[in-house]
């Protein structure tokens, strides 16, 4: 499979879980999940796209040219769902605002805002490299100015850089990523969570553990149910992803980021890209960050 179609599948992938996920943000939901007749994205995805366009347009990695983006995005009223402390961001960066300064700080910081949109990040920058993880950094900054945000953007990258490598072992997900992140909540929730079997399901996960927007519940239970690739297929990787309630918008997106990238976009279903509002766009866009952002 060439790398690109992995790119592709990563930010696809992503919009169908965000698109599904959204209608039962905040819910617990108690038997299955319906697939909505269409996927309607929120600034999960949206913000991913922005990132990929400003990565586009300038051939590299660029803090400022991705907050940029962002303002242009938020100025022509495209975004939808914002959380408190992107909102906040965006409006400082708005105001003129240094994109270093924009981000908001404390415990309110410590959510996924900025993990939502790391993903593609995984193909230009590796994040296994000590050197290149500031500009990942630097990136979650942007909203975000948190240790716990930094390392959950940073989980979501390693786990779709290693999704997405050509004969990876995705049973050694959870255990691979947590060897590469700093002491955090984050990383000990994953630690965690790697001694559980097949037999836990990301719901029962959910219920002892937490499946809030708070960082270090929702990115290691995204990762621990997009390893469920191994054995599952992709809808039903997403789909018991949403089951496990909360913040079912993020955690079915960044599940479906992962599981995109180890499937690819060939191995994405046909009818959920279908279903997808803005599926020309998102996928014009990832077509084309895939050209920049890696070669084949």
């Amino acid at each position: 499979m060439l790398m690109s179609e992995r790119v592709v599948g990563t930010i696809l992938g992503g919009a169908i879980g965000d698109g599904w996920g959204s209608p039962f943000e905040g819910s617990v939901p108690r038997g299955l999940v319906a697939v909505p007749d269409e996927l309607v994205v929120s600034d999960d995805t949206q913000l991913t796209i922005a990132t990929c366009e400003a990565i586009i347009e300038c051939g590299r990695v660029d803090p400022e040219r991705i907050a940029a983006r962002f303002v242009l995005w938020f100025r022509a009223g495209r975004l939808r769902g914002l959380g408190a402390s992107t909102l906040k961001a965006l409006r400082d960066l708005d105001s003129g605002a240094h994109w270093a300064l924009s981000g908001a700080k404390g415990e309110p910081a410590a959510g996924n805002g900025a993990a939502m949109r790391a993903a593609p990040l995984a193909f230009p920058v590796d994040p296994r490299d000590e050197a290149q993880r500031r500009t990942l950094r630097d990136v979650c900054r942007i909203t975000h100015h948190h240790d716990e945000a930094y390392v959950g953007a940073l989980a979501v990258a390693l786990a779709t850089r290693l999704a997405g490598s050509p004969g990876y072992v995705l049973a050694n997900l959870l255990v691979d990523v947590a060897g590469f992140l700093p002491d955090s909540q984050v990383r000990d929730r994953i630690v965690r969570f790697a001694s559980f079997g097949d037999d836990v399901s990301p719901f029962r996960i959910a219920d002892s553990w937490g499946s809030s927007g708070f960082v270090a519940e929702s990115v290691p239970l995204a990762i621990f149910a997009a390893r469920e690739i191994q054995r599952l297929p992709f809808t039903d990787v997403v789909q018991r992803a949403i089951e496990a309630g909360g913040d079912t918008d993020t955690i079915g997106s960044i599940a479906g980021q992962i599981a995109g990238a180890a499937v690819g976009f060939s191995g994405l279903p046909i009818a959920l890209v279908a279903r997808l509002r803005d599926r020309v766009e998102i996928e014009t866009t990832a077509e084309q960050f895939a050209r920049v952002a890696c070669v084949d």
